[in-house]
């Protein structure tokens, strides 16, 4: 059976990734911030799916937290087939001169900085065994700049940068290297974006269906299941709805 790995698996496409995995028989190691939708998220795959499950709590933005959940690793968790770099946000929703500095750091440092560390981790492990398939979810924001969020954009056009170079650097070690770009999807994302403010985010899907978290599980499944010879490097989904 093969391991995955898959931050920021308490909600949204996360979860929902990992509940696809586990369906495709993955062993799996979730992580996130919130112990308790961990644990409820735990036992829910033991108890539905006939796998192997270890959850860390901890915070991808903490370079010493990640190495230090990731080098507990026990013996059977160790070699990593799969690496789904998942965590991240958008925070505020302001025009770049009027923007929180804070909102900024914690983009830049979850959505960037989370992703290289918990990448710089496991991939020693992918080379040591020459094999390995690692997915960034990206956002339609790394491809199309919009008004009030030029620095949650630049921080996903960063993630497809590292993708691209990832996937070249890593392509002799048999490698795989992809990315998923979503365009509107509705999750927790808006509400978090827009600090708890439920009507705000409910307002931003207002005349069109939004993208759910099982659609991004679909393209998790349909870039896993390709046989070893194809790679699919990047998709990009919107909702019908959504040109650009």
């Amino acid at each position: 059976m093969k391991t995955a790995l898959i931050t920021g698996a308490t909600s949204g496409f996360g979860r929902a990734i990992a509940l696809r995995l586990a369906k495709l028989g993955y062993n799996l190691i979730v992580t996130g911030r919130r112990a308790e939708r961990l644990n409820e998220l735990t036992k829910q795959l033991r108890s539905d799916f006939t796998i192997d499950v270890l959850s860390l709590c901890f915070d991808v933005r903490d370079n010493e937290a990640c190495t230090k959940a990731l080098e507990s690793l026990p013996e059977n968790f160790k070699k990593i087939d799969l690496l789904v770099n998942n965590a991240g946000l958008a925070a505020g929703s302001s025009p770049f001169q009027e923007s929180d500095l804070a909102d900024y750091d914690q983009m830049i440092d979850t959505n960037v900085k989370g992703l290289i560390y918990v990448t710089k981790l496991i991939v020693p492990g992918m080379i040591a065994k020459q094999s390995g398939h690692i997915i960034n979810i990206s956002s339609l924001a790394g491809i199309e700049v919009y008004p009030n969020g030029s620095v949650y954009c630049a921080s996903k056009y960063a993630v497809n940068a590292i993708t691209k170079g990832l996937r070249i650097d890593l392509i002799h070690h048999g490698i795989k290297v992809s990315s998923i770009s979503p365009g509107m999807a509705e999750t927790e994302f808006s509400i978090v974006r827009y600090h708890g403010d439920e009507e705000k985010a409910k307002a931003v899907y207002a005349g069109l269906i939004p993208l759910n978290a099982e659609d991004i599980a679909d393209a998790v499944e349909f870039i896993v299941t390709r046989p070893a010879h194809v790679s699919i490097n990047d998709i990009q989904i919107n909702p019908a709805q959504q040109a650009n």
